[in-house]
């Protein structure tokens, strides 16, 4: 029986292990730095289009201004061509340069956002060229760690099949026991007795425990006084 609750624990750590790996494995960050970049690179497009379509509402809003400008222009200019006296004229006339200094300023204002959609669209372009090989390299991150879940997998369930293979062979009773003690102590229920130290916890037994360790009966587990553990000579 002692022999059967060892290779059990051997089988229960593997699985363990095998788990521990699988959530650990390379391919894992591999494909989490992947997503990284694609979700960078979605969110870099994303505000390039919305700069564009802010620049596209200033822009017309310039336009609407500079049109309300025009018209005010040429209202103001009707006037002076019918005015006589020199302080109406003078005042008409500064008047009017106010709006042409607005309206050349909304003229600058509307070429610089011209020109940055021009850049952006740009970049836009050589962006949207970077699409094929991010997506591919996410592809790519997820195949490999998907093949090697699936190997990990399958070597998960080999050794969960033997373990519960030998759980069949072992007293309900002992299973309650060995199982209690998994979840108390990391996943090692049982341990070996090497000279006088639990490989378990790793500690020493004084001569006296060891010697009842090894005397215990036959069918009879004794308990590491350590660490607690079920203790095999």
């Amino acid at each position: 029986m002692n022999d059967l609750l060892l290779q059990l624990q051997a089988a229960d750590t593997e699985a363990d292990q095998l788990r521990h790996r699988r959530a650990r494995v390379p391919e894992r960050d591999a494909l989490a730095d992947a997503e990284r970049a694609r979700a960078e690179w979605v969110s870099a497009g994303d505000a390039m289009r919305a700069r564009i379509e802010q620049l596209t509402e200033e822009i017309a809003t310039e336009e609407q201004e500079s049109a309300t400008l025009d018209q005010q222009r040429a209202r103001l200019a009707g006037q002076l061509r019918t005015v006589i006296a020199p302080r109406e004229a003078e005042a008409l006339q500064h008047q009017i340069a106010l709006l042409d200094e607005r309206r050349s300023q909304l003229d600058d204002r509307e070429l610089a956002a011209l020109e940055e959609q021009s850049e952006i669209d740009d970049r836009l372009t050589e962006h949207a060229g970077r699409e094929a090989a991010i997506v591919a390299a996410v592809d790519e991150a997820r195949s490999a760690l998907d093949a090697v879940e699936a190997s990990i997998d399958a070597d998960i369930a080999v050794a969960t099949e033997r373990a519960e293979s030998l759980r069949g062979q072992l007293p309900e009773q002992l299973l309650v026991r060995y199982d209690r003690l998994r979840g108390l102590h990391g996943g090692v229920a049982i341990a070996k007795l090497v000279g006088n130290r639990c490989d378990g916890c790793h500690l020493d037994l004084s001569a006296a425990e060891a010697e009842a360790v090894r005397h215990t009966p036959a069918g009879d587990l004794a308990d590491c006084p350590q660490c607690g553990r079920m203790l095999v000579p």
